[in-house]
């Protein structure tokens, strides 16, 4: 009697097991994906001025709320794994050419430059003078793709190759890229103002990128000569206090700081 009882009881103890597997398994698949996340506008930070308000006159989606992609469009994480994938296939190639410019202490700094594919809307000529990433290049997907856009809409783009970045550019000074340097990056904007002595400048950097440009900028006011505006990207303020948010196992943080600290490693030892 009491073997006929435990037989009976198995089935539903296996049944449990499979319900709170499954229960386990759609939790961590709602945190993942922050499905539970509520959706809002951006948060704007400004000062009420003329350009402000023409800004957001010009630009209504930054009052409107973001609504991202169904089921993975909360996810950080699978946005940037999609990216990096998707982009490798459907990103743009434009058409530049490289420019060589030898700096003070020997070193070769180079940049592309990419003529404008239509007339600006103000039938001015405007160039983009793009400072990329940590450890990027004009051949990067999101260069590429911003680089098309703006080339479509009548801007000429000159993106620097920071030093040392470009597998196909040798060193030729013991130095590479740094957090603060912006040696390459004013030589550039430099060699644009002698080429082409009517453009207006439109300064943009991507993280590291928009440290430098801010940075180049408050060095001389002389640097802020027909300079239209500057557009900062996701902008890291301080290494150092990032450092410490790197360090942090939350969100993946250390991982990141893992494949990040793994391309440093790999550009700098193939200069060695």
């Amino acid at each position: 009697m009491s073997a006929i009882l435990e037989t009976s009881e198995l089935p539903a103890v296996f049944d449990g097991v499979k319900l709170a597997a499954v229960a386990a398994v759609l939790y961590v698949i709602v945190r993942c994906l922050n499905l539970k996340s509520p959706t809002a506008p951006p948060e704007l930070i400004y000062q009420d001025s003329a350009l402000a308000r023409f800004l957001l006159k010009s630009c209504p989606l930054l009052t409107k709320e973001y609504i991202p992609p169904l089921i993975w469009g909360k996810s950080g994480h699978i946005q940037t794994a999609l990216y990096g994938k998707m982009g490798r296939v459907r990103s743009p190639h434009p058409y530049g050419l490289r420019k060589y410019l030898t700096m003070p202490d020997g070193a070769t700094a180079t940049f592309d430059l990419f003529e404008p594919r239509s007339e600006h809307c103000t039938g001015e000529d405007v160039t983009m003078v793009i400072c990329p990433g940590i450890a990027n290049h004009s051949e990067k997907q999101y260069i590429r793709t911003f680089v098309d856009y703006a080339q479509k809409n009548g801007y000429r783009c000159a993106v620097l190759n920071h030093l040392g970045a470009l597998p196909n550019i040798e060193l030729t000074s013991p130095r590479m890229f740094t957090y603060g340097c912006t040696w390459e990056f004013g030589a550039m904007v430099n060699s644009i103002k002698k080429t082409y002595p009517q453009t207006q400048l439109v300064v943009v950097g991507f993280s590291l990128g928009g440290n430098i440009v801010c940075k180049y900028l408050g060095e001389s006011q002389a640097n802020q000569e027909r300079v239209l505006c500057c557009v900062s990207v996701c902008q890291g303020y301080s290494a150092l206090r990032a450092q410490e948010t790197f360090m942090q196992w939350d969100h993946c943080r250390r991982f990141y700081n893992f494949l990040m600290a793994d391309n440093m490693k790999k550009i700098i030892l193939s200069h060695r």
